[in-house]
């Protein structure tokens, strides 16, 4: 006989990242809402916890929110607890303050996006981690004719790197038809100004700016290739998203790339190697069966982010935190 379902499950979702934000946190909290709402909860996305009554908190970042996790854990004291690890709390190398220290060990569950994320962690924090990959919803690839296109989707900050694609040009030959696309709004005016210059001295180069969601899933789906660079990731959206649109990645081999794409990813580059990330640049761009084998290489990890894959890891996150009689049974 089936038990009766409880009462609904009310989960807070607090996120650093402001509403109308592109930033890789607010997608996770806007994503990770919707698919709770399909399991029949009751979501609130916020930037901070303020007194919200709730059966779950969500912490989409460890150090920016910590003082979100203990507030809520004082005030409520059942209060199950999730907390995401972001890049940049973890990479380079994991040293929390002590309120990040504090909110971790108060989790009752710690949420990395890639198999890797745990790697550096204490082994009472470790023993928390659960990892959820990222999920996105496949967009059909349509290539430009006549060009081979390398798209790179990042908001300009130094840890995404976004000048070495443009000096990885300089490695690629001047016959090669490559034409390389950078997407994603300056954070700081000097690292906009650079990017500028670089794409003014190269016609093979063009910087859009900060696009809308829609565009830049359109950019991707157009381009023959997508660059991830980063010193560090926590595990990008945009891999996962490349992934599910069929387009072969080129990534920093970091762990934050590594945990989802592979560690024998056959993308692979040295983090700030131009001069390798050139190389293979002009090799996808002229080799036809190196081109193909990235290709197959990303189909094949597509049920890895396939959004059914992210709604069952929930499922069960929720059931092991004792909430299953809380959440839809379909």
């Amino acid at each position: 006989m089936e038990s009766e379902p409880g009462p609904p499950l009310h989960v807070v979702i607090a996120t650093p990242a402001p509403r109308g934000s592109g930033s890789g946190n607010r997608v996770t909290a806007l994503r990770w809402a919707l698919l709770l709402r399909q399991l029949g909860a009751h979501v609130k996305v916020v930037e901070s916890w303020n007194g919200q009554v709730c059966n779950l908190l969500v912490a989409v970042h460890a150090v920016k929110e910590a003082r979100s996790v203990l507030a809520a854990a004082v005030a409520l004291p059942r209060l199950r607890i999730a907390v995401l690890l972001a890049g940049t709390d973890i990479y380079p190398h994991f040293a929390p303050d002590g309120d990040t220290a504090a909110a971790l060990a108060r989790a009752d569950v710690v949420i990395a996006l890639q198999r890797h994320g745990a790697d550096s962690m204490p082994d009472g924090i470790r023993r928390k981690v659960r990892t959820i990959v990222q999920s996105a919803t496949p967009v059909p690839t349509q290539h430009k004719a006549n060009v081979f296109q390398a798209c790179v989707l990042a908001h300009l900050r130094p840890v995404k790197d976004p000048l070495l694609p443009l000096l990885a040009l300089h490695h690629v030959p001047q016959q090669v038809p490559i034409t390389l696309v950078l997407a994603g709004r300056a954070m700081t005016e000097d690292l906009g100004s650079e990017v500028a210059a670089a794409v003014a001295a190269d016609p093979r180069a063009r910087w859009l700016g900060e696009l809308p969601r829609r565009s830049a899933h359109e950019l991707l789906a157009q381009s023959h290739l997508c660059l991830v660079p980063s010193t560090a990731e926590g595990g990008a959206n945009v891999v996962s998203e490349a992934i599910a649109a069929g387009t072969p990645v080129l990534a920093s081999a970091i762990p934050g790339n590594m945990g989802l794409l592979g560690d024998s990813w056959p993308g692979l580059f040295p983090p700030g190697d131009r001069a390798a990330l050139g190389a293979l640049l002009a090799r996808a761009a002229t080799d036809v069966a190196f081109y193909q084998s990235l290709v197959a290489a990303a189909v094949a990890l597509q049920p890895l982010v396939d959004p059914r894959h992210e709604m069952e890891a929930w499922r069960q996150l929720l059931a092991d935190l004792g909430l299953a009689r809380r959440i839809a049974t379909v």
